[in-house]
């Protein structure tokens, strides 16, 4: 059982990690090391981060679906093969090396970042799109849901580059476009870590009021400001990722 004060402070990490998780991606960056600080071992801290994570993705999607800035009937096909791929992926993982990523998904995000970094693109209105959404969306869904339930970090970071650089979308409508994906990739990891007794309620509770907070204010932010918030904060999230990643693997 963690101590009260424990879990007040797990809590104010969830607004911290809430907040940029809905604008960047990333905020499992603030919430896991917090997690094993608090004495959680690995699988227990990985478990718990993904209650506390699919609570302030989902306030960021709820916020960006009530701006407009999302159509969840259009999404339909993408959310069904990321719950897919992201539930094949965490079973897979227990049954091959991922230590090849250790070093593959760190040079991928700081692609992510030198791409937000110089490219023109990344605006506020909407491009024409490089791939059909309907057909394409499933297919990048079902590939980074796998990744993500094979590993994880990033999958907000690749989201973010497909909606943009093949969709086409603004920055504040790719990231809304993330989150949805973003919740159903978490839920499907949810769907193994609960029934197997893995989460720890009390810090997973804790945080999650704090990334309903985090979450809200991050999506207002996002819709208000736009690239000139977002992009930045992609930039930054991902170079620290995958610095994390590169000396912390």
């Amino acid at each position: 059982m963690l101590d009260l004060w424990v879990l007040v402070a797990l809590g104010g990490v969830g607004v911290i990690a809430g907040f940029v998780d809905a604008v960047a991606g990333g905020g499992g960056l603030v919430a896991l090391p917090a997690l094993l600080s608090a004495g959680l071992n690995p699988v227990a801290a990985l478990a718990t981060n993904k209650v506390q994570g699919i609570v302030g993705t989902f306030t960021a999607a709820f916020t960006y679906w009530r701006g407009g800035y999302v159509t969840l009937r259009t999404m339909g096909p993408g959310i069904v093969a990321t719950f897919s791929g992201s539930y094949l992926g965490a079973i897979t993982v227990k049954a091959i090396d991922t230590s090849a990523l250790d070093i593959a998904v760190p040079i991928a995000i700081i692609a992510v970042a030198l791409y937000f970094t110089f490219s023109p693109s990344i605006k506020d209105i909407d491009r024409i799109a490089r791939l059909k959404f309907a057909v394409f969306v499933p297919v990048f869904g079902f590939v980074i849901g796998f990744y993500d339930g094979i590993f994880g970090p990033g999958t907000g970071s690749f989201f973010m580059l497909t909606f943009v650089a093949l969709f086409g979308l603004g920055a504040a409508r790719a990231s809304a476009h993330t989150k949805v994906l973003n919740v159903t990739s978490n839920l499907a990891a949810l769907a193994l870590f609960i029934p197997s007794g893995d989460v720890v309620w009390s810090a997973g509770i804790a945080m999650a009021l704090g990334q309903v907070v985090g979450g809200y204010l991050g999506a207002l932010t996002g819709i208000k400001f736009g690239a000139k918030v977002i992009r930045p904060l992609v930039i930054v999230v991902s170079i620290i990722l995958a610095i994390r990643l590169l000396l912390f693997p």
